[in-house]
């Protein structure tokens, strides 16, 4: 899959990052750097973790600093056994499985790893966050296995490995090869780090897989209702349909921001249609709920879409690691624990996306049977085939878009509603934030194949209504179209042209060329 092309600006971590900034870090177009004010920050909370190591047995136990970890979070650990105690954590927990998570995902977790570290509550050391994001920089990418969390303490195992890697041990890629990661980190000129007092829980503690997969899919799924309504309209033109359910004034009457958006964008991309005003006075009196009710399904999904992405930034720039060190402006400091770690926020909000991002691949596949049904598509050719009968034109399309739409509902049973305990009873109730994030970028990909279905088979319709022109919206995203597949003379394979649109699809490219000839699109 491809990207747009790098940004000049780094993302400066340790100042409030947005999910934009999460993909440009993470697709490979940004480099990022640390803040100065958050070095500042993580110096200060260093300090207040290495008072508690200078101080040797004399100190009292601190969670995760001189003590062990969950179930064994009451035993003591001898200073001089500190390291041993930080690198022995984050072996033990690197017990992932399952496919890799994807160099995307994994440059995401380690972007949001550095970012909570530079709020200054983990007490780690600058070196720490500095490694990270020189890995960034050089294209180092540890191997993450997918499967293995719970989204308790966090996504412990993915962010282990994550550790793993940085301490030379495991697995990385960099420059497309995959290499045991202290070659890896060498042939970046980096060195691999040896863990101080904290540390390893400190990398290990938080919610990052989750957020990193979630803010990467959350990202796809703007595009996707960008292109929900470009689909939309292009069928509404193929089949004949009406501009008057998107009218202002009955948005008004129902004031939800989605669905005045996705009316706004209709009206726009329909402006100057030939073939709305050639059936401005026909009998038909109302069209199907996938036609008339765009504005109020497509706008349910943008709405709770919103939602999710105002929960993932927060996650994003928020301290998730446990115990956290709080230092006030005398520098006197304080370490609290706390369950800032927990995925409930994150998981409940990753599975609403996944149901969101499911109704646009739902009505989208009962549009494209309104498309190939000749009972239905106002005098298109049966499955819009040159020669039906002898040709099937895109009957299996559709049924590739109900295939695609029958897993997605699958999928959209939501993970956070279960819980299975862990650490002998210690953590007693799990997120399962992990196993959310993984189903909604399931379901990302299979929107994203249902749309470009229904733009490849509404396209097929809107060269049946020539020589009308449809709205210039329309035809812009029409003629990108047809830049990738050409029309359907007879029966081919089809499986080049839905994955070609499902390009442009993924590139917002078909919204983006509607916008340079109407104006912004929502």
């Amino acid at each position: 899959m491809s990207h747009p092309a790098p940004e000049s600006s780094a993302a400066r971590v340790g100042e409030p990052l947005t999910l934009s900034d999460v993909e440009a870090v993470a697709r490979g177009r940004r480099a990022p750097e640390l803040a100065a004010q958050a070095a500042e920050r993580v110096r200060a909370s260093r300090a207040a973790v290495d008072r508690i190591t200078d101080a040797g047995d004399a100190a009292p136990r601190v969670y995760g600093v001189n003590t062990g970890f969950g179930a064994l979070a009451e035993t003591r650990i001898p200073v001089e056994l500190v390291r041993d105690l930080q690198r022995n954590l984050v072996r033990s927990h690197s017990t992932g499985v399952g496919p890799d998570l994807g160099e995307d995902a994994v440059r995401a977790m380690m972007l949001l790893r550095a970012q909570t570290l530079a709020l200054g509550h983990s007490g780690v050391r600058q070196a720490t966050i500095e490694l990270l994001l020189g890995m960034l920089r050089a294209g180092v990418t540890p191997l993450v296995p997918s499967q293995g969390s719970v989204g308790a303490s966090g996504d412990l195992a993915p962010l282990a490995h994550l550790a793993l890697a940085m301490i030379g041990e495991g697995e990385a890629r960099v420059g497309g090869e995959t290499l045991p990661a202290a070659e890896a980190l060498r042939r970046a000129g980096l060195a691999p780090l040896v863990l101080e007092a904290k540390e390893g829980l400190a990398l290990i503690n938080g919610t990052q897989m989750m957020t990193a997969v979630g803010a990467l899919a959350l990202e796809d799924a703007r595009r996707l209702c960008r292109a929900a309504d470009v689909a939309g309209a292009l069928s509404l033109e193929a089949l004949k349909g009406s501009w008057a359910p998107f009218d202002d004034r009955l948005m008004a009457l129902r004031p939800h921001p989605g669905q005045a958006t996705v009316a706004t964008n209709l009206r726009r991309l329909l402006v100057a249609s030939e073939i709305m005003e050639s059936h401005r006075d026909c009998g038909k009196v109302q069209d199907p709920y996938s036609l008339r009710c765009m504005p109020q399904i497509h706008g349910a999904s943008r709405d709770a879409l919103a939602w999710a992405r105002g929960v993932l930034e927060r996650e994003v720039n928020s301290a998730t690691d446990n115990p956290s060190v709080f230092v006030d402006q005398a520098g006197d400091a304080e370490i609290v624990s706390g369950g800032n770690f927990h995925g409930q926020p994150v998981a409940l909000a990753l599975d609403l996306a996944a149901m969101a991002l499911a109704e646009l691949g739902n009505v989208s596949e009962r549009r494209v049977e309104q498309l190939v049904n000749p009972h239905l598509s106002s005098g298109l050719t049966p499955f819009l085939a040159r020669a039906s009968g002898l040709e099937s034109g895109f009957m299996i399309a559709q049924v590739a878009s109900a295939s695609l739409v029958s897993e997605t509902k699958g999928l959209c049973h939501p993970a956070s509603v279960d819980s299975i305990p862990s650490s002998a009873g210690r953590e007693d109730h799990v997120s399962m934030g992990s196993i959310s994030a993984l189903k909604l970028r399931r379901v990302v990909e299979n929107v994203t194949r249902c749309l470009a279905i229904e733009v490849l088979v509404a396209s097929a319709g809107v060269d049946q209504r020539a020589p009308l022109r449809p709205g210039a919206g329309v035809v812009a995203a029409h003629a990108a179209v047809r830049e990738v597949v050409a029309p359907l003379t007879g029966d081919r394979p089809l499986y080049r042209d839905i994955e070609a649109v499902a390009e442009l699809v993924r590139r917002d490219t078909l919204a983006r060329r509607a916008e340079a000839r109407v104006g912004a699109l929502g």
